[in-house]
């Protein structure tokens, strides 16, 4: 055993990133900078001391003076006699002076001129012979360590302050090795090598919910584990991989599984880091990362937030043809796929943001694959639930198929979020477990925002609050193609008064009857004010908002008009020339009135569902009133059961099989790819945006 663990101490390691503190040399400088000023100026006993002529007459009167030496003609250094300096006649004057030699600097005078000094001398020794006069004797001298001062103190003051500057502005920078005022062009990548210890940890079995996306990514890791099984075809792989998609859906996730799974170099850097002030710079780190991955090829670089650096260039006019951001975009785009070869060097960018990118670095040889990371659906969610949540400490009564069923639209990055925020308010109530209630708090708390238990609302706006959410409710209860209902609530959150929660379904496609079931029932609210109170309030002016949008996008962008027509204006008012509206002030009138008319239509069928069911819309408002917050249970004991069940989906059955055969498959295994439909019209990406859980009556301005 002991020979075990000197062994195991023997071949211990210490990691590369944990180096030793060292000893920084400019200290060094410093202290000899400073040793030398002090030796300059500090009196070490050899340089005498001042005196006047009242003190001076009377040793030259005594015979006290062994000799004075006047020194460049300005200083009269005098020297006593050994017998002098030992007596107690000068003690008060050389109280610290026992040294018996006449070569030692007694005391020194500032003497203006060398003839009146001599006259002064001569006068007070005109009584003593000649022989015993004292001998006056002239020096020249040179005090080189003060003309070396001179010149050099100032020098070292600048480039001190020279040094300091530099330094902090390298500090500034970030720290890196390419931070450095010398290195400014030296690229600030992070390398993760399969001995790092800072390889990345996260696999492939981490990313949950993107399951086609990561089908074509782990093909770029098979294929620099596995090289020969695709070239023995004649095949190449993709040279870039662009990952596009909202914010929070995984891209830097998928990007990190990679470096996890890659046993190449990985290089990871953002787009900004390319940026800088200084025209040149940009460039030159593009030329410097790939550099260094052609020499560590075959290799995979990693660009987050490409769009930092590859915007679309000639469209800002505020700029000159020596743009530094333009440079450096010409520069990537040669190391991408220019005259020289890059084989071995994969490139993988991430951005929310393609619409702004250059053609020229969208295009095949640069970016070969698009990878198009979507919002995840409902099985998507549960997957992702799962994977968050396996670190927690769940109760029984947990369901994620309902967790996933109430957050449609909700990216990866929320979901964290929504099992993080639970575990918190379940230490808040001091559970020893999360429960199913701690859930749906964290989700109300995501999307409603944080309840406002101290705001203060008089009684009469309460139960115009509650009459509003009860429209709500009632009308949705009574449409086919309206959202199911989760519950409703009148406890303020955020700016919102009250809110009705609903679960929309996985809706790929809305037909213009469910359109229009989901403005007549937004517009419940607003409609039971009118029927129960005679008037209306500020608090629709959100479902107004929600309500006019959808209508102007069902007239002029998906062509659901008679008078309209099928024409659609999406594209053409995104268009980064035009200023004004692609149509005439014909077709613009035409738009208006059918929106108007088409809002107008769904407010009166709402108020006619609710004078329809005024007695028990009075019942569910009243109920609300004195709980606060009720459920589907609630409107059925008050209505009936609903006519109307969700439609099941067969796409998600088919996934839920297709998970519990697979389940035990490792998530780095590669399989062929599946034949899968694109659905990325602009009509599906409308309605992802279009499904809201809740119908939130936020106050105006004014009156908040």
């Amino acid at each position: 055993m002991q020979d075990e663990k000197k062994q195991g101490n023997k071949n211990f390691k210490i990691p590369k990133n944990m180096k030793k503190p060292g000893f920084n040399s400019t200290w060094i400088y410093i202290v000899l900078a400073g040793l030398f000023i002090i030796l300059s100026f500090m009196d070490l006993g050899g340089n005498g001391k001042e005196i006047s002529w009242k003190q001076l007459i009377p040793m030259i009167q005594s015979h006290d003076i062994q000799k004075i030496i006047i020194v460049n003609k300005e200083k009269a250094e005098i020297y006593l006699k050994p017998e002098a300096k030992t007596s107690d006649k000068y003690k008060d004057l050389l109280p610290n002076n026992k040294v018996a030699s006449s070569s030692v600097l007694d005391f020194y005078m500032t003497i203006g001129s060398i003839d009146s000094f001599e006259e002064k001398v001569k006068e007070i020794q005109k009584e003593v012979p000649i022989e015993d006069r004292l001998d006056i004797k002239y020096e020249d001298r040179t005090d080189y360590l003060g003309d070396i001062m001179g010149w050099l103190l100032p020098l070292i003051i600048f480039l001190g302050i020279w040094f300091f500057i530099f330094r902090r502005m390298a500090g500034g920078m970030g720290g890196s090795g390419g931070s450095q005022i010398f290195n400014i062009g030296k690229s600030k990548a992070k390398v993760f090598d399969n001995d790092s210890e800072t390889k990345s940890k996260i696999t492939f079995l981490d990313v949950a919910g993107l399951e086609e996306a990561k089908e074509e990514v782990m093909e770029v890791v098979d294929f620099l584990k596995n090289k020969e099984k695709y070239t023995r075809l004649g095949g190449k792989i993709p040279k870039g991989v662009l990952l596009v998609g909202p914010p929070g859906t995984g891209k830097t996730l998928l990007a990190k599984a990679v470096a996890g799974e890659a046993s190449v170099p990985f290089f990871s850097m953002s787009g900004s880091d390319f940026v800088e002030m200084f025209v040149g710079v940009g460039a030159s780190r593009v030329r410097d990362l790939f550099k260094q991955a052609k020499q560590k090829s075959p290799c995979i670089v990693f660009i987050d937030e490409i769009d930092a650096v590859g915007r679309a260039r000639g469209k800002n006019a505020g700029f000159s043809s020596n743009d530094e951001r333009e440079n450096t975009l010409n520069q990537l785009l040669t190391e991408m796929d220019g005259f020289e070869s890059n084989s071995g060097v994969i490139i993988i960018a991430a951005t929310n943001r393609s619409d702004v990118l250059d053609p020229a670095l969208l295009r095949a040889g640069r970016f070969d694959r698009q990878i198009h990371v979507e919002l995840p659906d409902l099985v998507g969610r549960k997957e992702i639930f799962k994977v968050h949540s396996k670190d927690l400490k769940l109760a029984e009564d947990v369901d994620l198929d309902m967790f996933a069923k109430q957050t449609p639209g909700f990216s990866g990055a929320d979901i964290a979020n929504v099992c993080n925020e639970s575990a918190l308010i379940a230490a808040r109530n001091k559970h020893d477990k999360i429960y199913k209630q701690d859930f749906l708090d964290a989700i109300d708390r995501i999307i409603g925002g944080l309840e406002k238990k101290t705001r203060i609302i008089m009684k009469s706006e309460k139960k115009r609050i509650a009459y509003h959410e009860a429209g709500h409710a009632t009308v949705s209860w009574f449409l086919e193609h309206a959202h199911p209902l989760v519950k409703v609530t009148i406890v303020p959150r955020g700016r919102a008064l009250g809110a009705a929660w609903y679960m929309p379904e996985e809706r790929q496609l809305t037909t213009k009857v469910q359109l229009f079931d989901d403005i007549c029932a937004t517009l419940g609210g607003r409609a039971s004010e009118e029927v129960i109170f005679g008037e209306v309030s500020t608090g629709a002016l959100d479902d107004l908002d929600k309500v006019t949008q959808k209508s102007y996008a069902m007239i002029s962008y998906f062509g659901m008009s008679d008078k309209v027509g099928n024409i659609s204006f999406y594209n053409i008012n995104r268009s980064d020339y035009m200023f004004t509206k692609p149509y005439g002030d014909d077709l613009a009138n035409i738009i208006d009135n059918e929106v108007k008319s088409l809002i107008e239509e769904q407010y009166d069928r709402a108020k006619a569902i609710l004078m329809e069911h005024k007695s028990g819309l009075k019942e569910v408002a009243e109920l609300l009133y004195e709980k606060e917050v009720l459920y589907p249970e609630d409107l059925e004991r008050i209505f009936g059961e609903r006519p109307w069940k969700p439609e099941e989906t067969e796409i998600v059955k088919k996934k839920e099989n297709k998970e519990e055969q697979t389940d035990e498959n490792s998530g780095s295994e590669i399989k062929e790819a599946p034949k899968t439909e694109e659905s990325t019209t602009e009509e599906s990406k409308s309605e992802e945006t279009e499904n809201s859980t809740k119908e939130t009556d936020e106050p105006d301005e004014t009156k908040s």
